[in-house]
């Protein structure tokens, strides 16, 4: 028997940066409609989908519709801890209103810790309006321990550090190392964990693209750079793609390649595929499509 006094909330999981179930990565994404969660039952509620990120909507003003509206707040939280920026479950909370929703709005607007962020519809892609993240030159020896627990044996050409997408350490490996080899890194998670310090967070690993080093897609198309993104302290060891990294990405590769726009891979084992474009007014449009897979309702 059902009991009156039971709140649920609308809840959907979705995959982005992917045309396809069970790739990309998924996100939960859940309705708050007229009610207001403690951030405590935010974090239990994303411990319990246990995904890389669970997203809040909520409205902003009484009046507003998640089926009308085109102005709302955004949350993120990770299963241990709120994140100031999340690249995939933003497109994911977009997809949401536009597919499942049916929000005809041309653009959505999110207010969220990073600023206002946009995603706008383009054809069968979603292009996420994101703030530009400037990385640093870092001398490797601070986080050499950290450096060797992510990446193994494999050299390294260039260290950088990014603080404003909230610490990302980003590491370049030599243009002749394969996809292949590439994806089959495995990192040692316990000396990742052993070796991090408070202000980093995540590892990015990132690898120029070439025909010659198998950087392709299954239609031979080469990608202009690839990656892997770690972040074990926030419950989840690998990243299957992250909007957020791309971010600092596509700051870096510009400088590096003479060129703005990239198609670029990150080669976790769900993989994605996405389309960057560095603007010159310190934006990165981040461009991607998204499946909802699961749709229900949480209890609260």
């Amino acid at each position: 028997m059902a009991d009156p006094d039971v709140k649920k909330l609308p809840i959907f999981q979705v995959d982005a940066f992917t045309d396809k179930p069970f790739a990309g990565n998924p996100a939960a994404v859940c309705l708050l409609e007229d009610m207001d969660l403690t951030e405590e039952h935010q974090q239990k509620i994303a411990a319990e989908m246990n995904l890389s990120e669970t997203a809040y909507l909520r409205k902003l003003n009484p009046g507003d519709d998640f089926s009308s509206s085109s102005k709302f707040g955004l949350r993120w939280f990770t299963p241990t801890n709120e994140v100031a920026l999340c690249g995939h479950a933003t497109l994911a909370s977009a997809a949401t209103l536009f597919y499942m929703m049916k929000n005809p709005s041309s653009q959505l607007t999110f207010q969220t810790l990073s600023g206002d962020l946009f995603a706008r519809r383009e054809g069968d892609f979603i292009s996420l309006d994101l703030p530009e993240n400037k990385s640093q030159p870092q001398d490797g020896g601070k986080y050499k321990d950290l450096i060797k627990a992510t990446i193994g044996s494999f050299p390294v050409q260039e260290v950088r550090f990014c603080s404003s997408v909230g610490g990302d350490l980003l590491i370049r490996i030599p243009d002749s190392i394969t996809r292949e080899q590439f994806e089959k890194m495995t990192p040692d998670i316990q000396g990742m964990m052993a070796a991090h310090q408070e202000e980093i967070r995540g590892v990015i690993v990132t690898l120029k693209g070439s025909l010659e080093n198998g950087c392709v897609d299954d239609e031979g198309v080469q990608y202009d750079f690839v990656s892997r993104f770690f972040d074990p302290w926030s419950g989840l060891p690998e990243d299957p793609v992250t909007g957020s990294a791309h971010t600092v990405l596509a700051s870096y590769w510009a400088k590096e390649l003479g060129k703005t726009e990239f198609y670029a891979r990150q080669c976790s084992q769900r993989g994605g595929v996405l389309r960057v474009r560095l603007r010159g007014d310190g934006r990165v449009d981040v461009k991607g499509q998204a499946v909802v897979v699961t749709t229900g309702k949480i209890r609260i």
